[in-house]
């Protein structure tokens, strides 16, 4: 099985970036984490997948589905549903769109999410689990059971917590320490 160890090198090295940046919650940071320099390349999908899977395995949520908020939680997704195809129990993987499409379904959630579904959901970066907490919302509202909140990168700034208080059990497989620990100085 692809180690954790070869993950926190790869989001460090492709990743991880130190400077003045602006992050989606808002709040100023010295670190930024672009995950999807990972999580879209071929050597990040086969390490992620086996891990996250592996990762939810070791909870009690007994899911079926999982999925998160467009686009960073996608590649993630993906490389789960992709990892357990050949399980006892594949999961389903959909995406939660940030505005229903004005066209077609007019869907917000895509992919074969149904109602009654128990879901994980995921997420590339938590920084205040404002997008963890956008994605649970429109699942529920869909009929969704959301058991519980994967993150690649806990960023380690309130966010696990933030949706801890909301109720939801978060599981990360990487914190922004380990990270910044493997960045050369």
């Amino acid at each position: 099985m692809p180690d954790l160890d070869s993950l926190l090198s790869l989001l460090a090295e492709r990743s991880a970036r130190r400077g003045h940046f602006t992050l989606a919650s808002g709040r100023q940071s010295t670190l930024y984490i672009d995950a999807r320099l990972t999580t879209m390349s071929p050597e990040g999908l086969a390490l992620i997948g086996p891990l996250a899977l592996a990762a939810l395995g070791q909870t009690n949520w007994d899911i079926s589905a999982i999925g998160g908020l467009t686009l960073g939680a996608d590649p993630v997704s993906y490389a789960i549903a992709y990892a357990s195809a050949n399980t006892s129990r594949p999961l389903r993987a959909f995406t939660v769109r940030k505005e229903a499409k004005t066209h077609g379904t007019g869907r917000l959630i895509e992919g074969p999410f149904k109602s009654g579904d128990r879901v994980a959901v995921i997420e590339d970066v938590i920084t205040t689990g404002g997008s963890a907490i956008r994605a649970v919302d429109s699942i529920r509202a869909a009929g969704g059971i959301v058991t519980g909140v994967l993150a690649l990168v806990d960023r380690e700034e309130g966010g696990t917590e933030a949706l801890n208080a909301a109720g939801l059990q978060v599981v990360s497989l990487a914190r922004a320490s380990e990270i910044v620990a493997r960045l050369p100085t």
